[in-house]
């Protein structure tokens, strides 16, 4: 998974802070933005898991704090819910520019709601999936009851939420009302997966009822059974973003993953648009080449050299630990390091020069068992002799050939 720091900016100007979490091997299907809890921010672990889960089936993730939380700008007691969901259109509009637009919105609790508000808005946005979220924003005025008094009273009042104070304003309570989430549920074109646990004791399965209700097909209810309303344990969160993927697939676009097809046993396939990420088929297996980015690729694979040198790894490992067995030593594990030192800088600078061309294999083998001076010197003697190996260092030749 690779991790990009992001910030933009919402509609007062303040930096929202924000991490866009892309698959490591290849460019993201379908980007998704996530809406945390009230109060809650990115870095809730939940969210990450849920992330992980959906990253690990091709899906981008962008995960943000919302104005006057985390790392974000602006000041929490100025916010309101309808700023939540102007949050999420910056959001969206931040990654059509930069990125590619968004398709799936989805939202934890509070985040839930706005998810729904902000999807009705976003053109792009295909699928919505909301986790234990209330039925109607207003539900959140039941969690601050015991303030309400005060709030309505002196207009504001300080609260404790998970061990950390915030200050409620009346403005935060009038712009709960008149939110007529089900409305908007049921008119929007857009498939919805609804997930809450019937044993939520904060926001009760019955709003989870009353959203299905209201909202037209294509609808999902998928029962969250005995998770909490945080989703703190790891198998309910992780659960819940398999479920997310799978369901999603459905309704947004997901390309066929490209099979390079052909007789040779290993081949190479690179479109013109790719940058250096190609496609390899290596015997019945399907793999990704590439370059860093700081020479110009997107590090979705390892580099051509990498495979080399995986290979002179790979060589040596297999040869001493079949050698081990057939003399029937006790050699529990090989671990062999292997570190190329050309610069890719210079790689071609000189190619027709072949004095300037220096290639270097640094190979390092550490042997663990109940082995003998004299049985690991052995073994090092005929890792050093592995085919990978002796092909490296012997004379080859490569006959290039155009093929129509």
């Amino acid at each position: 998974m690779k991790i990009e720091k992001v910030t933009f900016k919402n509609k007062n100007e303040e930096k929202l802070a924000g991490r866009l979490e892309l698959p490591i091997n290849r460019k993201p299907h379908n980007l998704i933005v996530f809406a945390h809890c009230f109060t809650c921010t990115k870095n809730l672990t939940a969210i990450k898991n849920i992330g992980r889960a959906l990253i690990a089936e091709g899906f981008g993730v962008l995960r943000f704090d919302f104005t006057g939380l985390g790392e974000s700008e602006g000041d929490f007691e100025n916010t309101n819910f309808s700023g939540n969901v102007a949050d999420l259109l910056e959001a969206s509009q931040f990654l059509e520019k930069h990125y590619q637009a968004p398709t799936l919105l989805i939202g934890h609790s509070l985040g839930g709601a706005a998810a729904i508000f902000a999807a009705a808005q976003i053109s792009s946005i295909k699928a919505v999936a909301v986790i234990n979220s209330p039925s109607q924003p207003s539900h959140l005025t039941n969690l601050l009851r015991s303030s309400t008094s005060e709030i309505n009273e002196k207009g504001k009042a300080k609260i404790n939420l998970g061990g950390m104070d915030f200050t409620i304003k009346k403005q935060f309570l009038d712009d709960l009302k008149n939110k007529p989430l089900q409305e908007i549920v049921g008119s929007f074109n857009k498939a919805i997966l609804i997930l809450h646990s019937p044993v939520d004791k904060i926001v009760n399965i019955n709003n989870a009822e009353d959203i299905y209700k209201a909202a037209k097909h294509p609808k999902s209810f998928v029962s969250l059974d005995t998770a909490d309303h945080m989703l703190s344990k790891r198998e309910d969160s992780e659960y819940v973003g398999k479920v997310i993927a799978s369901w999603a697939s459905r309704y947004v676009e997901i390309p066929d993953e490209k099979e390079l097809r052909s007789n040779s046993h290993v081949a190479a396939s690179l479109d013109g648009d790719q940058k250096f990420t190609t496609q390899l088929k290596l015997g019945r297996h399907s793999l990704i080449a590439d370059e860093p980015a700081k020479f110009g690729g997107n590090e979705y694979g390892p580099t051509p050299y990498d495979y080399v040198s995986g290979g002179l790894a790979a060589c040596t490992a297999l040869t001493i630990q079949m050698y081990a067995r057939r003399k029937e030593w006790q050699l529990e594990n090989v671990t062999v390091n292997v570190d190329y030192s050309k610069d890719h800088v210079i790689d071609c600078e000189n190619c027709e020069d072949p004095s300037a061309k220096i290639d270097s294999f640094s190979v390092g083998i550490k042997l663990e068992g109940n082995l003998s001076e004299k049985q690991k010197h052995r073994l090092i003697e005929i890792g050093s002799k592995c085919p990978v190996h002796k092909t490296l260092t012997s004379n080859i030749q490569v006959l290039v050939k155009r093929m129509d």
